[in-house]
């Protein structure tokens, strides 16, 4: 089996037609029909069905998929490590991140790293921790900050605490701010909801419930920033994490009693060691944070839990 197979795999299976795969990866249709066919043999199972002009996936190619990609990740990421080891000064990472933190801190941070390590190429996925765990263990990402805990059916990730934020209701600012509210108050308020997939749609569900109710949508499905402008609109209330109403002085955040938090963690796949890249990544996160806690440049509700740790890339 050969890396070449196997993209040329992936291609089809995602193009589900052999001459637009050939074209993807620049090579000759037959050349690449000649290469999934030799694949085929060595694995002693057809992975397409060809049946009518339709190209399907069988058993044996959807089960062989996500593996095949899970592969040609790792081998791209072989290929960067031993580059950063070879003295080039570039590389790549691959970071995951809650819509919260991208509309948060997440900014500084990058910024910081580019600084120190402006050959490195930086991709930033966003997302909700089950999709971004997800691409992890596909070998999409080097990198995740992910809310915990993880789920039991989660593939094994080595996770490190980072911060603990607290969750608030956010509502126009020109109502008559609160100390606090408690939860059972959300009964019957209009609220702005997030998509499903979101962490915070789930943590607010389940406290409702705990406390006796469901609640009631004005809108729902929305993104970060969706749900921020629905609220800014008079739509709704929303509960959101205290950090993403930085800079909007449109909203205030009023906090729970009993308080919600949540904790946010560094993770990446416990089968694969992070790249230098991914690792000198990590050590500028936990400085970033170390420095922000000391000086009080933290964003309200959230609370460093790596302070006392020393960074090593």
């Amino acid at each position: 089996m050969q890396l070449q197979q196997l993209a040329y795999f992936v291609a089809v299976a995602e193009t589900r037609h052999f001459t637009q795969a050939a074209e993807a990866v620049r090579v000759a249709q037959p050349s690449l029909s000649k290469q999934i066919r030799a694949l085929e043999t060595e694995l002693g199972a057809p992975l397409f069905s060809r049946a009518r002009g339709n190209v399907t996936l069988t058993a044996a190619g959807e089960a062989l998929l996500p593996l095949a990609r899970r592969i040609l990740a790792d081998a791209e990421t072989a290929r960067r490590e031993v580059a950063e080891l070879a003295g080039l000064r570039r590389g790549r990472v691959r970071l995951g991140a809650t819509p919260s933190l991208c509309a948060g801190l997440l900014a500084d941070v990058l910024a910081r790293y580019h600084g120190d390590y402006p050959g490195v190429e930086l991709r930033v996925e966003e997302g909700g921790s089950r999709d971004l765990v997800r691409d992890l263990a596909r070998g999409q990402l080097d990198l995740a900050l992910i809310i915990l805990p993880l789920q039991s059916s989660d593939p094994a990730l080595v996770t490190e605490e980072i911060l603990r934020e607290n969750l608030v209701v956010a509502s126009v600012s020109d109502r008559a701010r609160r100390s606090h509210m408690r939860i059972d108050e959300l009964r019957g308020r209009p609220m702005v909801m997030f998509r499903r997939g979101y962490d915070v749609r789930e943590a607010t569900l389940a406290a409702c419930r705990q406390a006796g109710f469901e609640p009631r949508f004005a809108v729902e499905g929305g993104e970060m920033d969706a749900v921020l402008r629905f609220v800014e609109a008079g739509l709704g209330i929303a509960v959101v994490p205290s950090m993403v109403l930085d800079n909007r002085p449109r909203l205030i955040g009023t906090p729970l009693v009993p308080g919600l938090r949540r904790t946010v963690a560094l993770a990446h796949r416990k089968d694969v060691e992070p790249t230098r890249a991914a690792q000198a990544f990590r050590a500028t996160l936990l400085t970033f944070l170390t420095d922000a806690a000391r000086d009080g440049t933290l964003p309200a509700g959230i609370e460093a839990l790596a302070t006392s740790r020393i960074p090593s890339a």
